[in-house]
């Protein structure tokens, strides 16, 4: 009864753990994101990347990089290490048991004579330090943070690989769509460079207007082994991001034509704080370092630790079990520190710190967050204002180039006009073509800086991510997201 009572006080002790409790840490959330003035509920990040992204090609590429990639295989794996190193130290917040044996055979010499003896020795033992002031506990807490810190890892290569993977195949089509318009181009020059060919034959040609057209055909030439070059260096890339070996990646829906989610509102600051996984894991950067603040205040405390054994001593080794042979102890320890040279001193001074800088790293983070979101939706905004532009001028020079034929052939004007007029054209097709991208890339980086796509991937295949906080959370009352009672 007495000793139900002292386990039943040690255990109601050892439940409050000594040291500061975690408070999630105040951070001043605008209104609103810079460049969308007008705040909404709903978020482009709330809907899945397979409704955001709709080539379906592409999408056959990101359902690759889950099941295959090399860094998303890694973090769950750091995630599993991450698991096991929970139970490790809860441990040593249970009793522990063990067992000892040996065995003697020795001789004694004495003036009387010599006397042999044999002396077997078994035992079973535990022990158990009462955590006390909690710092098991709190040694706990931090370890269950650095798990849920890893979770919000994985979950953040899984954004990452999702938006790159994307990104990637949209710049792999933009590449595409200028080395077209490199080869379109190309065969015109030629077209024009046979033309002044003839006419130099002919005797009504002159040797300027062939060498310049014979230069422009050349400096477009010049352009395509380079796109070839970038095309098969982006497919590799691809490649990496999927877990294969470099190789030829497949097409889809071209740049042109490429069509995703209608827009979306950004959504409200406090939502980004709870969804982006690099602020997820700096807040339980300074989970871990609030716990360790308390188990470096409890190393200063006395430890109280409860043993046992039971066994048998015999000089027979078939005596060994029997009760005249039996050996029990209980005890009770006390173990504290009186004199460390200032060890555990500056040991409580390196946590405080440790903690303040997780605290600070937590706020440096939460304005990364708010800024990308803020460059990604003016980015959106200024490619598309820009693309209209860049659609008239690229129309206006085919309109240019259509006249300038019209008026060669008609005898009023010579080909110059019609090769000026070429010249024009390609560069302005290719900023076309880089503006477009931008403008689709600029989605890519608002759902990314938004933190979207992660939880929709889990939600559709739980066997993959099998890490479930609200089982964590049992490991630990009140542990992790949620501040301790």
């Amino acid at each position: 009864m007495r000793t139900g009572l002292v386990v039943a006080v040690s255990v109601a002790l050892a439940a409050c753990a000594i040291g500061p409790n975690y408070h999630p840490p105040e951070v001043e959330e605008p209104p609103a994101f810079r460049g969308e003035e007008t705040p909404a509920a709903t978020s482009i990040a709330d809907l899945p990347w397979w409704e955001v992204f709709r080539d379906p090609v592409l999408k056959g590429l990101i359902e690759e990089a889950l099941a295959q990639n090399y860094d998303l295989r890694i973090a769950a794996s750091r995630v599993e290490q991450a698991r096991y190193a929970v139970g490790v130290v809860r441990a040593d917040a249970l009793p522990q048991a063990g067992y000892q044996g040996s065995a003697e055979r020795g001789k004694f010499f004495s003036v009387g004579g010599n006397d042999t003896h044999n002396a077997f020795f078994a035992a079973l033992q535990t022990a158990w330090e009462i955590d006390l002031w909690g710092r098991i506990r709190r040694a706990t807490e931090a370890s269950l943070a650095d798990l849920y810190a890893a979770e919000d890892t994985r979950r953040g290569v899984v954004l990452s690989l999702v938006t790159d993977v994307a990104q990637a195949y949209l710049e792999l089509r933009e590449l595409d769509l200028e080395l077209e318009i490199a080869l379109r181009t190309r065969d015109s020059f030629q077209d024009t460079l046979d033309l002044f060919e003839r006419q130099l034959r002919g005797g009504v040609g002159t040797k300027l207007a062939t060498s310049r057209a014979e230069a422009a055909l050349a400096n477009t030439s010049a352009t395509i082994p380079d796109l070839e070059r970038r095309i098969v260096a982006k497919e590799n890339q691809l490649s990496i991001l999927l877990g294969r070996p470099p190789g030829e990646i497949a097409r889809g829906t071209s740049l042109v034509e490429q069509d995703f989610a209608p827009e979306v509102p950004a959504g409200l600051p406090s939502a980004l704080l709870r969804r982006r996984p690099d602020v997820l894991q700096s807040e339980q950067n300074i989970v871990a370092a609030n716990a360790q603040v308390g188990v470096a205040i409890a190393n200063f405390l006395p430890r109280i630790g409860l043993t046992a054994l039971y066994g048998g001593q015999s000089s027979e080794l078939e005596d060994i079990l029997k009760s005249s042979s039996e050996v029990w102890s209980i005890a009770a320890s006390v173990t504290g520190p009186l004199f460390q040279s200032g060890r555990l001193y500056y040991g409580y001074k390196f946590d405080v710190a440790a903690w303040e800088a997780s605290l600070h790293a937590y706020e440096g983070t939460v304005l990364n967050a708010l800024a990308e979101v803020s460059n990604a939706l003016v980015a959106r905004q200024k490619f598309v204002a820009a693309n209209a532009e860049l659609e008239r001028q690229v129309r206006a020079l085919q309109d240019a180039v259509t006249l300038s034929n019209s008026r060669y052939t008609g005898g009023l004007a010579n080909y110059y006009e019609v090769l000026e007029a070429q010249q024009e054209l390609f560069p302005a097709e290719n900023a076309l073509a880089l503006n477009r991208l931008d403008s689709l890339v600029s989605i890519v980086q608002l759902y990314r800086a938004l933190g979207g796509g992660w939880q929709a991937e889990e939600a559709a295949h739980p066997e993959q991510y099998p890490l479930r906080r609200d089982a964590l959370d049992k490991l630990v009352p009140a542990g992790g997201r949620r501040a301790h009672p």
